[in-house]
């Protein structure tokens, strides 16, 4: 079982916390805490054994924190995910795999397209998949189509797995930070939707990939995790487009990791995140 908290700081509170759960009569198992200085903020995550009504323990743990601290007490459920996809089929190959082997750490529900191409594969592992075309509709009604689709399933997060679409702020505030996205570049480096060829054209030695929560700002939500790979003079578009393609997959199967296993807290526009 984990135990998610993040509150104001003060002298103490590790004790609090460990008396309560030592009262409870359980074990912890493993245990990372981090203070942000700056903003005098406690972020902590416990993994117990034990805890036989974690509803008592939560209410339990929040008598003893400050004032509008934030704690949950999680039998690590398999979280329950929609992807929406558009033509590119890396991301979602991975996240089909995962899901049919039970890797993924949660469950996927459905997979919706803005085009026709994805349907295949993502029925032959036997998932649902929805088209929703843009052409001809404004985006109010683009959208309002989608939500029809998505919110019946009632999942826990979105996963923008190269979806090549701009999400309204209207949408977002039905699922506000639950909506995890791949960017194709080490953000905050060639925000937009053609950074490999402005690294091609700007002749960086590494190109990366970012997985991050969207918010209104394009590309500048806080970011879940990064990972880079070198590249040199001699790569053109379609050998950093190729590269590319496995860095993103790996960048977003870790973010989804991380995120799945409640390890990722968000604060301001920032993470801090307990690997």
């Amino acid at each position: 079982m984990v135990i998610i908290i993040q509150c104001t700081d003060r002298v103490g509170l590790i004790a609090s916390i460990t008396s309560v759960l030592a009262k409870a009569d359980f074990n912890i198992v493993s245990m990372q805490e981090h203070v942000d200085l700056d903003e005098n903020k406690f972020f902590a995550r416990f993994v117990a054994d034990g805890i036989k009504f974690p509803q008592n323990i939560e209410r339990a743990i929040v008598k003893v924190l400050p004032t509008g601290a934030v704690v949950r007490v999680n039998p690590l459920p398999e979280k329950k995910i929609v992807v929406l996809v558009t033509k590119e089929h890396h991301c979602l190959s991975d996240i089909l795999t995962r899901n049919h082997f039970k890797t993924l750490g949660a469950n996927l529900q459905c997979v919706i397209g803005n085009h026709p191409d994805l349907k295949n594969i993502t029925e032959q592992f036997g998932i649902p998949f929805h088209l929703v075309t843009h052409e001809n509709k404004s985006k109010i009604s683009f959208e309002a189509e989608l939500t029809d689709i998505i919110l019946p399933y009632k999942p826990d997060y979105l996963i923008l797995a190269k979806f090549m679409r701009i999400l309204s702020p209207e949408f977002m505030k039905s699922f506000n930070l639950k909506i995890i996205n791949i960017h194709h570049s080490f953000l905050p480096a060639f925000i937009g939707p053609y950074p490999y060829r402005q690294a091609l054209k700007r002749g960086v030695k590494i190109i990366g990939a970012t997985a991050h929560f969207v918010t209104n700002d394009l590309d500048e939500g806080p970011i879940i995790t990064q990972k880079i790979i070198p590249v040199n003079h001699s790569f053109t578009l379609n050998d950093l487009i190729k590269a590319g393609r496995e860095n993103e997959t790996a960048t977003l199967a870790k973010a989804m990791q991380l995120v799945f296993e409640d390890r990722v807290f968000i604060f301001n526009n920032k993470t801090v995140v307990f690997e």
